[in-house]
């Protein structure tokens, strides 16, 4: 399998396997964990575009490689509570604008230390105004400037204003340390626990087990994650023993496979956030009145049953359900055809041409779009499905195009906030930019008092239902599936501290 970049019909050419296995729900794991072996794991990748350097990490490959190789000092948990990683432990002051944060006894692959010089470089690194590194919003209310490493165990963090919340600015998607001075990534030294072995973009990584792992040793010896574009072409590799590991799968493939005892199905209810973005800033979404009418002409429940297979929740055009900030108290959204056709008009958009953006990057997404283009065409609008190539679709639909199919994984309401959300967000896909926004999330973070901070994280939640460029239409479970005798993958959601974390993975 190595260095062979998976498509469908490479698979099915190779195995003579059609989608006709079904695969059983995850049980209680209580065999006695085992050490060695190897593990395949299959992933989406994004071709050329693919990176070993933890800070430009955008695709759920990359991060994949990041936390086999990288730390961060927290990581979010299931709940999106930040959970201490390199970082032991995390004390503010009164006035909440200095933070102390002891770093764990923990070591390099090299066998240096992690200092606070590391983590220090490593965050004034991204912080780098010539940059777009993802993790750089979460960053800014840092005054890197003033920050000081106390010995090589202590860090100071100087804040440029209070922030009740700022361990989510350690556990921020992509803000792993790496040492000082670290530049170039082709064969990165992190303190992660497993070492770099090699890398093809848009086919394969191997990394081998760091025994001086501060969390102790993987249970692998080898960890390959290899690039199958294709949902089916991953779940065919499982069926076909190349891999023991297909990351995100469908409702219907999980469906189809739920009586196969030839794998297992682990799925994390919720936690996959699916809709379309629309760009604020260009006809015809530029027209508020144009985004109203397109929220109120999608029918949820028909895309949670088409697309999902009734697997997963319908969304209120909000990020986050069931995280902590969410504004559950805005009445949920229903369809009304009359009112959407009503806006169209009134806003001179009766008739118009909408290109929707989408390409197979993720389960159900073309699918999802030609349903949603139905809807659409009741309130006579025409639709356009332009159907981009999977290696550049997220590059090129963060600004190209009016409307593209979206979905994000888990992350504190705060960070999908400040990274998709602010004047320079550097994944700001819907181009919403206002500066009173901006303010209203600064006094947010400023607010140390619990409750009142709830009552702004509702009004802007508020701001973003009626106005706002995300039409979320559910939360779908995040599935993968293993080959029996794959033992130790969790439920979690993405981008959380126990998904794709192959170091607690073991094989009987």
């Amino acid at each position: 399998m190595n260095h062979l970049r998976m498509t469908r019909r490479g698979i099915l050419g190779a195995t003579g396997i059609t989608l006709v296995a079904a695969g059983c729900s995850a049980e209680a794991d209580t065999a006695e964990p085992q050490q060695g072996g190897r593990l395949r794991a299959a992933f989406a990748g994004g071709g050329a575009a693919e990176t070993l350097d933890p800070h430009r990490a955008n695709l759920f490959a990359d991060a994949a490689r990041a936390k086999a190789l990288f730390d961060k000092l927290a990581e979010p948990g299931a709940d999106m509570a930040p959970v201490p990683r390199l970082a032991e432990s995390w004390e503010a002051d009164a006035e909440l604008t200095v933070w102390k944060v002891r770093l764990r006894e923990a070591s390099f692959h090299d066998g240096s230390p992690v200092r606070a010089a590391d983590v220090l470089y490593s965050y004034r690194r991204i912080a780098d105004p010539a940059e777009t590194f993802r993790a750089k919003q979460d960053l800014s209310p840092i005054d890197l400037d003033a920050s000081r490493a106390v010995g090589d165990r202590e860090i100071e963090f100087v804040l440029h204003h209070p922030l009740a919340e700022f361990p989510n600015a350690l556990a921020a998607f992509g803000a792993y340390i790496v040492p000082e001075g670290a530049e170039n990534f082709d064969a990165p030294v992190g303190s992660g626990p497993f070492t770099f072995t090699s890398f093809e973009p848009g086919r394969e990584f191997t990394a081998a087990r760091y025994d001086g792992y501060w969390d102790g040793p993987a249970l692998l010896d080898e960890l390959q994650i290899v690039i199958a574009d294709e949902e089916s072409a991953r779940i065919n590799a499982l069926l076909g023993g190349q891999v023991e590991y297909a990351h995100d799968l469908s409702a219907t493939t999980a469906r189809a496979n739920e009586e196969n005892a030839a794998i297992t199905l682990v799925a994390s209810p919720g936690s996959n956030m699916l809709g379309f973005a629309m760009k604020t800033d260009r006809a015809p979404f530029d027209d508020p009145r144009v985004r109203q009418a397109l929220f109120l002409l999608c029918d949820r429940d028909e895309l949670l049953e088409s697309v999902l297979s009734g697997r997963g929740q319908i969304g209120n055009d909000l990020f986050g359900l069931g995280f902590a900030h969410y504004a559950a108290g805005i009445p949920q959204r229903e369809r009304d055809l009359e009112e959407a056709v009503r806006l169209l008009e009134e806003a001179g958009a009766t008739g118009t041409t909408i290109v929707l953006e989408t390409a197979d990057v993720g389960a159900g997404f073309v699918e999802a779009a030609q349903i949603f283009a139905e809807q659409l065409r009741e309130a006579g609008l025409e639709v356009e499905i332009n159907e981009r190539n999977t290696d550049t679709y997220w590059s090129e639909t963060l600004t190209e195009g009016t409307i593209s199919s979206y979905r994000s994984g888990g992350m504190p309401i705060a960070s999908h906030i400040s990274q998709r959300l602010l004047t320079d967000s550097p994944t700001n896909v819907t181009q919403w930019r206002h500066e009173d926004f901006d303010r209203l999330y600064l006094e947010l973070q400023s607010t140390a008092d619990e409750t009142a901070r709830q009552a702004l994280y509702d009004q802007i939640q508020q701001r973003l239902h009626d106005e706002g460029g995300y039409l979320v239409w559910g939360f779908a479970d995040w599935i993968v599936a293993t080959a029996k005798g794959v033992h130790g993958v969790g439920l979690a959601p993405a981008n959380t501290l126990d998904w794709a974390r192959f170091d607690k993975v073991w094989i009987a």
